[in-house]
């Protein structure tokens, strides 16, 4: 490996420090304690070294925001996959978006500000885009082959949104049901509007 290649690999090394520093610092005291301050001590470097590789906080905010969608759209991506017919790839696609955000909690956190301001910047990520056409293609071939509109696709969408991701902000803030009768509820929710569509 030349010089060059070794630069470029201790850069990439340090930035991605800088990250699994921050999100450390998260899981062990929360989104709000996050400062480059504390990044920079934890990875025993100093605060200007860290702005070398982020502009600020919220870039790194916005970093980790964009790596939680490809971890997200993956694993909708697997779900969809694993399934036939295209009811059940809907509600596989949706549990494990639930699953994720409990397995992934912080990055659920950040990605869609829940108990916490989240990142303003996100809205033209890609990663963001292809996981909302995973969902909006999905829900498209459940409409019975017909050509639905665009607008009609996305209340679908939203209305699976909003039910899903209330339950899981619900749960989040400590104000949940207990698993059980959290599974119950949104295995009759996603049922619910997949008939609702279906028929």
């Amino acid at each position: 490996m030349g010089s060059k290649e070794r630069i470029q690999r201790l850069k990439e090394d340090t930035r991605t420090n800088i990250l699994d520093a921050a999100l450390k610092i998260v899981k062990e005291e929360g989104w709000q304690a996050l400062s480059m301050r504390k990044i920079a001590d934890k990875i025993e470097y100093t605060a200007p070294i860290i702005y070398e590789y982020f502009h600020n906080k919220d870039g790194i905010l916005l970093e980790l925001t964009r790596q939680g969608y490809v971890i997200l759209g993956k694993k909708v991506k697997a779900a969809k996959k694993a399934q036939e017919h295209t009811a059940d790839q809907l509600e596989a696609m949706w549990i494990a978006y639930w699953n994720f955000a409990f397995k992934y909690k912080e990055f659920y956190q950040l990605m869609y500000g829940v108990d916490m301001v989240c990142c303003d910047q996100k809205k033209s990520m890609p990663e963001i885009e292809f996981l909302d056409n995973l969902f909006f293609d999905t829900i498209k071939d459940l409409m019975k082959g017909e050509s639905p509109e665009e607008n009609r696709v996305c209340r679908k969408y939203y209305t699976f949104w909003s039910i899903v991701h209330g339950l899981i902000s619900i749960n989040l803030v400590n104000k949940g049901r207990d698993e059980a009768m959290n599974q119950h509820i949104l295995k009759d929710a996603l049922k619910g509007i997949i008939k609702y569509i279906n028929d």
